[in-house]
């Protein structure tokens, strides 16, 4: 696993929740409009599922971002798609680090059988766009004011992956 990358632990909870209330006040990466409490995370950390792994990343024994994975949609036909999401602290933005938390996770999911992988993107954000090309993902989809954070209408990309094993 990349350095510095491991399993999520309950311990993590209130940093994870800090990146990620600080992403609902500040950024278009969530469309949440109100912060979150504890239970936001509390279901996925842990989970006993090779398909739905919460990674964080430590950056000098603090934690500087997650990323997380779910089942995409809750139907039988699904179970092999995962939708991905990643969130770093502000300190870690534009560093390389998310590239290496998403390598572990998707490398993960490779190996435990996700055939697809899935991430949305709320526009503009060429940052998330770049990483998500990187880690090889591609565009399959633009859906118009779709969602409406700090008094603006904003559009999603939905991003793909294929699994390398996939066939």
């Amino acid at each position: 696993m990349t350095p510095g990358v491991r399993d999520g632990l309950p311990v993590d909870l209130d940093a994870c929740l800090s990146i990620y209330n600080d992403a609902v006040r500040t950024l278009l990466a969530t469309f949440d409009t109100v912060e979150r409490g504890r239970e936001h995370f509390a279901g996925r950390i842990g989970l006993p599922d090779p398909l739905s792994p919460f990674l964080v990343v430590e950056v000098g024994g603090t934690v500087a971002g997650y990323a997380y994975a779910c089942t995409y949609r809750p139907r039988p036909a699904y179970d092999a798609t995962q939708e991905v999401s990643i969130y770093l602290h502000r300190s870690a933005r534009g560093r390389g680090i998310g590239q290496g938390l998403y390598a572990a996770l998707l490398g993960r999911l490779d190996r435990a059988g996700s055939h697809t992988q899935l991430a949305v993107i709320a526009l503009p954000n060429q940052a998330s766009e770049a990483l998500h090309r990187r880690c090889g993902f591609e565009p399959v989809g633009t859906m118009r004011q779709v969602g409406r954070k700090f008094d603006r209408w904003v559009d999603t990309v939905w991003y793909q992956r294929l699994s390398p094993t996939a066939t």
